[in-house]
């Protein structure tokens, strides 16, 4: 006599979220959520414009503290570039071009497929800014593309496309904002989300974008070196503050390891 199995107990809601990789937030809040910070963004980079004689002497201070500490010239970086018209004009578009479009297309993709990362990263991104937006009000600096040092140019201006209008403008785009580098803040950020949510043996290729970045933002002259230390600096904390929320996403996602390629 064959005896039939017991019925399987259906998992509780929470293990089967967890299997999924998370559950995801509401998109509803979501949007409001970033319609709000972005507009206390904008308006705290508009606040922190127009302060041009404090940015041009921060912009001298930085440029010599770079000098005593022995840091290369980022005129050297530019000098690579500027062989070749179509290799600046590929860095000037890839400064123009990549770094918002890329955040977004990065948080979506995250939102979509790792959720359970998702929220980390989204606090991640919301605590590296606000630091950065402080110190942007706190301390504008003029990027090096204005000092009028033999060997920087505005390559941007000079060969296309330009991102930046008239420095007076008031715009979300201040060019009066150089430290630290959101450019680059952004990318690690990005490549630190793909690189520990991912499976693939191929995903430290990530590490690549971050470092491009840095080559494109000291060699268009529009950041210094020093902004890319200080963010990393920033980030660092942030990192090690959310620590908590990383380990939840961990183990969130730890049930759906080998589910991605």
């Amino acid at each position: 006599m064959t005896v039939a199995p017991p019925p399987r107990t259906p998992a509780p809601a929470a293990a089967r979220h967890r299997v999924r990789g998370g559950v995801r937030p509401h998109p509803v809040w979501e949007l409001l959520l970033i319609a709000v910070l972005y507009a206390v963004y904008r308006i705290g980079r508009v606040l922190a414009s127009g302060h041009v004689g404090e940015a041009m002497r921060n912009a001298h201070r930085v440029w010599d503290l770079e000098r005593t500490v022995r840091l290369p010239g980022e005129e050297r970086v530019q000098a690579l570039f500027l062989h070749s018209e179509s290799v600046i004009h590929v860095v000037n578009c890839y400064y123009a071009y990549v770094h918002f479009p890329a955040i977004v297309v990065f948080m979506l993709w995250m939102y979509l497929r790792r959720p359970a990362y998702y929220r980390w990263v989204r606090w991640v991104l919301i605590g590296l800014t606000g630091l950065a937006l402080v110190l942007h009000l706190s301390m504008p600096l003029a990027p090096p593309r204005m000092l009028g040092i033999d060997g920087l140019i505005d390559t941007g201006q000079r060969y296309g496309p330009a991102v930046y209008g008239a420095p007076q403008a008031h715009s979300i785009a201040n060019q009066y904002a150089a430290m630290p580098s959101l450019h680059i803040g952004w990318a690690i950020v990005i490549a630190i989300g793909l690189i520990v949510s991912a499976r693939t043996r191929w995903r430290w290729l990530w590490v690549l974008h971050p470092v491009a970045t840095v080559l494109v933002v000291v060699g268009t002259a529009n950041h210094y070196w020093l902004d890319g230390i200080v963010v990393s600096v920033l980030l660092a904390a942030v990192l090690v503050a959310l620590r908590p929320s990383f380990r939840r996403a961990r183990e969130a996602d730890a049930p759906a390891i080998g589910e991605y390629g």
